[in-house]
């Protein structure tokens, strides 16, 4: 068997603790050992296929990780699809991947039926499907590529992106320790199956030994409600998720008593929002991972100590670290690079980069991106006299008023400082005068209300004056992806058309 494949997480987890419950309640739920059975049938129904690849076009369910691992006893690549995509957008993707078979849910089998060299199964007619196989133990002969994950196509037509088994397999190995769970935890999973967290979150918790409950989709009653109930130890959300969950827990006076550990991720985390959550659950270590999809997930974290010394840190330099994404985990290099490509000065912000064995940086029909196997994120972030990076958002994000780089982030937390400020987001727009000028979207709270003049004073008093947004508009609401990161490009084209 290939060491790197990522069945052989599942292998050792069913031999070194079987009968463990791996999905779904503790006291009913699908065992390690079930698990590995439950994906050589898959296995062993997907190396019959006539298909190159195998995709998923689904909410998240307890079938999620044998279809996954089964992909990888077939030796062909699992291809979770966003199944939130428009039609069209939806069947351009599908079509890609031909020949391919396809899992989807009830209401999905139609959007992308009828798509040339493409077999769509509904996902409950699986558990029929595979009842007869024979399970497959060992990975057959074929591709090495594990996971392909598309890009949101900001920019574009979506990049799939390429991990390949021995990227995750490095991954889990050098950041999960083997059994290292209680056998009372349970880690409650929300994020989509289609995101890099989502099928990390599998290979983790397996590898661990950590029994999986997954909410179809995230909703913050749900999650509370499910976490409760589920008495969960861990989980991992987004940040506008954290912020609803937060709304919850004080409006329903629930603390989740056996929450142990919550990791966030995938945008940024305002430090108010943060240093609330660790006022309010001051029993659960809070984590925050830095990863991106081409580097199979985490590269560097905040711990849960780090937390903690800013947190209750007089020192301004200290506290702001809460603001940061932590340090380079110990398995990866990291550097900032300036435009030339070489380290710039300590403090100074430029592009990340990063080198290991669990970064891909490969796109399916581009190949690889590595340079002397460095990747570029394309964030652009700084890192302090101690090793703690801050990620100042995407490159493309950046504002770039009279020569100046400005990053959004920062104007972005003192307008949330402001008591009548929710939410505020900050994009760059054309000028003729200074080729960039600065506009603000911002949400207040219910029931208050601030002017843009009252805004731009407080702004100029924490900032430079060039720093000052020149225009304020307010929303009820501003527009993330379902995976939580903020659509600034939405956002840049409502403020400015031309933009």
């Amino acid at each position: 068997m290939d060491s790197a494949n990522i069945i052989t997480i599942l292998t050792m987890a069913a031999q070194g603790f079987g009968d463990r419950v791996a999905l779904g309640p503790a006291g009913s739920g699908t065992t390690y050992a079930d698990l590995l059975t439950l994906s050589g049938q898959v296995g062993d129904w997907l190396a019959g296929a006539d298909a190159d690849q195998f995709v998923l076009v689904d909410v998240n369910s307890d079938l999620m990780p044998a279809l996954l691992f089964g992909a990888a006893l077939a030796g062909k690549p699992f291809v979770p699809v966003n199944y939130r995509l428009a039609d069209d957008r939806l069947r351009r993707i599908v079509e890609r991947t031909s020949p391919s078979l396809v899992v989807a849910e009830p209401s999905a089998v139609k959007r992308v039926e009828g798509i040339a060299g493409v077999t769509v199964v509904p996902r409950d007619a699986v558990p029929g499907l595979i009842a007869q196989t024979t399970p497959r133990l060992e990975p057959v002969e074929g591709s090495d590529i594990a996971v392909l994950l598309f890009t949101s196509g900001t920019t574009g037509e979506p990049k799939a992106a390429v991990l390949r088994h021995d990227n995750l397999f490095s991954y889990i190995v050098s950041t999960v320790d083997f059994l290292s769970a209680d056998a009372d935890e349970c880690a409650l999973i929300s994020v989509p199956p289609y995101h890099i967290a989502g099928v990390a979150a599998v290979l983790s918790s397996t590898f661990a030994g950590r029994r999986i409950y997954y909410l179809e989709q995230f909703n913050a009653e749900e999650w509370v409600k499910a976490a409760a109930e589920q008495s969960a130890t861990h989980a991992m959300v987004v940040p506008t998720m954290l912020g609803r969950i937060i709304e919850v827990l004080e409006r329903t006076g629930e603390r989740l008593p056996a929450l142990r550990h919550l990791s966030y991720g995938g945008g940024h985390m305002p430090t108010a929002t943060i240093a609330h959550a660790l006022e309010l659950l001051p029993h659960v270590d809070f984590t925050n991972a830095y990863g991106l999809t081409e580097t199979s997930s985490t590269i560097a974290v905040l711990t849960p100590d780090d937390h903690r010394v800013a947190n209750a840190s007089a020192d301004p330099a200290v506290r702001m670290r809460l603001g940061s994404v932590g340090r380079p985990i110990p398995s990866i290099e990291l550097f900032i690079a300036g435009p030339d490509g070489k380290p710039v000065a300590q403090g100074e912000s430029g592009e990340i980069w990063v080198r290991g064995t669990q970064v891909s940086g490969e796109y399916l029909g581009v190949g690889s991106t590595l340079k002397d196997g460095w990747f570029r994120t394309r964030d652009a972030g700084r890192l302090d006299a101690d090793g703690y990076l801050y990620v100042e958002g995407r490159l493309d994000d950046v504002i770039v008023r009279g020569g100046e780089n400005m990053s959004p982030g920062e104007i972005e937390d003192v307008l949330r400082q402001h008591p009548a400020v929710r939410e505020a987001a900050v994009v760059g727009i054309p000028d003729s005068e200074w080729g960039e000028a600065i506009a603000a979207m911002v949400v207040c709270h219910e029931g208050e209300s601030v002017s843009q003049e009252t805004l731009q004073k407080w702004v100029r008093a924490s900032l430079r004056s060039s720093r000052v947004p020149e225009l304020v508009v307010f929303r009820d609401a501003l527009p993330y992806s379902e995976t939580g990161k903020l659509l600034r490009r939405e956002i840049r084209s409502e403020i400015s058309p031309s933009a």
